[in-house]
């Protein structure tokens, strides 16, 4: 009764009341803000990439990538057929970073290009670089060569168009050496694989296989023996100037 009439002596309370909920209702239909177009896929590549990061391809898992950005799980299947597929994208990020991190490296060496001795500390930059990725992003540089089977592996290209990948970075020293003499141009052609099977067999022989023990001394030795062969190899048999 008491409730009663103070609601009609004063019907502004009601009126209130029901503007305030109403409010709380228009807020929080407010707050679900629509994600702009692609920030979902790319979302939920980087957080696969954070996943692997830390646990490696295995743990590239759609659910648990939905869940860290925010969204539903169905969601992921508007950008992703299947597991398989975020795990390709999320690989291509991997060897990107890896990509990223050897760029940074040789962009450090001083020297235009043309000039030998620059050439020479580009190459060495290329290798080191590839080996101290693989050394302090384990999981990572494991993700970058596990794309399901049924996936390409991608080319990442900048705005020049130029290849970013590992592989296109190792290309683009070795036709520098050449250009400057240092590596003879009939060895050039596929001498990229050799080099490549060398920085990356030790990369996994310190990480997964008998070297993940050894003394880190030992391991840096070895690290310079390796680049060192790697050098000799490719600047043997140059041909002498007039010849």
């Amino acid at each position: 009764m008491s409730t009663e009439r103070s609601a009609a002596e004063n019907p502004s309370s009601t009126a209130g009341s029901r503007s305030t909920g109403d409010s709380r209702s228009t807020a929080g239909s407010r707050s679900t803000v629509r994600r702009p177009r692609g920030a979902v896929r790319e979302g939920l590549i980087a957080a696969g990439l954070e996943l692997a990061r830390t646990g490696g391809p295995d743990a590239v898992v759609l659910r648990e990538a939905t869940r860290i950005v925010g969204v539903v799980p169905n969601a992921a299947y508007r950008h992703f057929a299947d597991r398989d597929e975020l795990l390709a994208a999320v690989c291509a990020a991997a060897m990107d970073e890896l990509g990223a991190r050897m760029a940074a490296a040789v962009a450090a060496v001083p020297g235009e290009r043309g000039d030998a001795d620059a050439a020479f500390g580009r190459m060495a930059a290329v290798g080191t670089a590839y080996l101290a990725f693989a050394r302090e992003e384990p999981k990572l540089f494991a993700t970058a060569f596990a794309v399901p089977e049924q996936h390409p592996y991608s080319v990442p290209e900048n705005a020049a168009g130029s290849d970013r990948t590992p592989l296109g970075q190792l290309r683009d020293v070795l036709d520098e050496l050449v250009e400057v003499g240092l590596l003879d141009p009939r060895r050039r052609e596929g001498v990229e694989f050799p080099v490549w099977s060398t920085v990356h067999g030790l990369a996994v022989l310190i990480e997964q296989g008998p070297l993940r023990v050894a003394p880190e001394e030992d391991v840096r030795l070895l690290t310079d023996k390796v680049l060192g062969f790697i050098a000799e190899s490719l600047l043997a048999g140059v041909p002498e100037a007039g010849a």
